[in-house]
């Protein structure tokens, strides 16, 4: 199990990555992703069939934002950031102690899905983009349905749309470039996907997949985050980095005329570029499925 930090995509195998770098990215994503996750777990806290959460397993913390967060909500909880990187899993702590609830908040370094039974039981299971790097997604999801005490909830943050930060037309290059980054990085994420131990293609119905494993549909929602141009300087910022790890990771998966147009872009010199358009902004939508499991 990849570590998925920010509960954003970033497929790439942990022994390429750098943690110093990605590690702030991340991080960085997922703060400026709180209201939404905040806005979801308030709703998970608020359903009339919500058990009494007093553990919650985070899988695939990454730097413990939503850990940190989940503390807040469920202030009685103990919660237990999961993640293969101990790097990723060093800033949950620090998190942790900064916010003051350190004393409910546990780490645990697992590679997923060969360390389930280290998990221990949970209320609530919170899986933000990590179910799609277990190759045996259903498998995974049973694996989730048997750690949940009677009444306890999975929460699946999987699928939602792709970030969107221009313009169709951006003055330069073909339109449609962030259209052709998307396909790209599907393709990318595909090939991610075959390549994972064990991997199975499973259509992504995910409230059929949780009847499957047992587990009762509780609904499905959306949150949005718009942040309208004009950008502040640390999103503006954000999105420079989020688009240069994008040209990165997809390479020779972009033209080689879209990729001189991510160089403009990315030159802090260009008049034309992120640095200093006025027309960036970020939108993206984030979508959480529940199951719940039986009393």
């Amino acid at each position: 199990m990849s570590s998925n930090a920010g509960h954003g995509h970033h497929d790439t195998h942990a022994t390429d990555i750098d943690w110093d770098i990605l590690g702030p990215l991340l991080e960085q994503e997922a703060e400026l992703n709180g209201t939404q996750y905040e806005e979801a777990a308030r709703w998970i806290a608020a359903l009339p069939t919500a058990p009494k959460v007093r553990r919650v397993l985070d899988i695939g913390s990454g730097p413990g934002v939503v850990s940190c967060l989940l503390a807040e909500v469920f202030p009685e909880a103990e919660v237990v950031a999961v993640d293969a990187t101990p790097a990723l899993l060093e800033r949950a702590r620090n998190r942790a102690r900064r916010l003051g609830v350190i004393g409910r908040f546990r780490t645990l370094e697992a590679e997923l899905p060969s360390d389930f039974d280290r998990l221990g039981e949970a209320d609530l299971i919170w899986a933000g983009n990590s179910l799609h790097h277990l190759g045996d997604q259903r498998a995974a999801l049973a694996g989730f349905a048997g750690l949940l005490r009677p009444g306890g909830t999975v929460a699946l943050v999987e699928g939602g749309l792709p970030a969107r930060r221009l313009p169709r037309d951006i003055g330069i290059g073909q339109p449609g470039l962030e259209a052709r980054m998307t396909a790209a990085a599907a393709t990318r994420f595909e090939r991610m996907r075959s390549e994972l131990p064990g991997a199975k293609r499973e259509t992504e119905d995910w409230a059929a997949l949780f009847t499957a494993v047992g587990l009762v549909p509780q609904g499905t929602r959306s949150f949005l985050l718009d942040l309208p141009a004009p950008l502040s300087r640390p999103v503006r910022d954000h999105v420079v980095a989020s688009i240069a790890r994008e040209r990165d990771v997809l390479g020779d998966l972009l033209t080689a005329e879209d990729s001189a147009v991510l160089d403009r872009l990315l030159d802090p010199e260009d008049p034309e570029g992120l640095h200093h358009r006025p027309d960036v902004h970020l939108l993206a939508a984030r979508t959480v499925h529940l199951g719940r499991r039986g009393d």
